[in-house]
């Protein structure tokens, strides 16, 4: 199975977190794609998207990705056959827009057909955790649901 961890960062903790867990699992060969280099075709059916999205500004997505997410939104992809996980990295001090970047981005692949999978994994900055750590954890959670 094709495994993809794509990440949508500003400060590249989120690109981190996809780095740490294609590092973690050498023997699944993960390919990480920013955002950035992505375009809407990137999503195939049959493979697993292990997305890690940061939340920047007002709750707003990392800009990338922002154009990635406004592209699915326009040209409407039917994604029914593809599966993904979010990871979310934000800082809860902002109260309502915790993590929002990540939720957009789930709540648009969902509307497209998409099936989440696991648990929608969350870093909270102030938590004091590494982020990198908390990612390979939920991305093991993650496989081992995917039965992979």
């Amino acid at each position: 199975m094709r495994i993809v961890a794509l990440y949508g960062t500003e400060s590249g903790r989120a690109e981190a977190v996809a780095k740490g867990i294609a590092e973690a699992f050498p023997d699944r060969a993960i390919e990480v794609v920013d955002m950035a280099d992505a375009d809407t075709g990137i999503f195939e059916p049959g493979a697993l998207y292990l997305i890690s999205c940061a939340t920047h500004g007002g709750g707003e997505l990392p800009g990338f990705a922002q154009f990635l997410h406004d592209d699915l939104r326009e040209l409407h992809p039917d994604l029914t056959a593809v599966t993904y996980a979010m990871f979310g990295l934000g800082d809860s001090s902002y109260a309502e827009k915790y993590n929002r970047g990540s939720t957009q981005f789930d709540e648009l692949l969902a509307s497209l057909g998409a099936t989440r999978i696991g648990p929608f994994g969350q870093h909270d900055e102030i938590s004091g955790k590494d982020h990198v750590a908390l990612g390979v954890e939920w991305a093991r959670e993650v496989l081992a649901a995917a039965g992979t």
